[in-house]
């Protein structure tokens, strides 16, 4: 009996163990950088911090602004491509170049946010990669 007791343990924490494992993901094929943009476990998806880059790497032009939409919209386009969306983002952490530019970046991100609100810290930094203004890092529901 002792024996089946613990050829069952065996079994459920091989099971448990090969459930756990992380799935990281790359909706754009082999990244440049060493992170993955998304890794989903345990139901959960954690994004990798997005800045304002376009399609190409480099950051577009046109201030805060500029970044904040673009960078939203990246957040967006990753969360859809790991198979999330938006309306499921639980918790983001923002960073920002300079946390007088809060208002203005702050009118951005709710417009991607129109039904509810996910849980936000916010930290100033002395610099972003590429120079951003403004980075974000989310985690999902997956």
């Amino acid at each position: 009996m002792r024996r089946l007791v613990l050829a069952a343990c065996c079994y459920l924490a091989a099971a448990c163990a090969r459930r756990a494992e992380p799935e990281f993901l790359t909706p754009y094929g082999r990244p440049q950088y060493p992170f993955s943009p998304a890794v989903r476990h345990g139901g959960v998806l954690y994004l990798a911090g997005q800045i304002g880059t376009d399609s190409t790497g480099r950051l577009v032009p046109g201030g805060l602004e500029a970044e904040a939409r673009q960078m939203m919209e990246n957040i967006r386009d990753v969360v859809q491509r790991s198979g999330s969306s938006m309306d499921r983002i639980l918790k983001c952490t923002v960073f920002m170049a300079d946390m007088r530019e809060w208002p203005a970046m702050n009118a951005i991100y709710a417009t991607y946010f129109p039904r509810r609100f996910p849980a936000r810290s916010a930290f100033g930094a002395t610099g972003l990669a590429l120079g951003a203004r403004v980075e974000i890092e989310c985690l999902a529901a997956a």
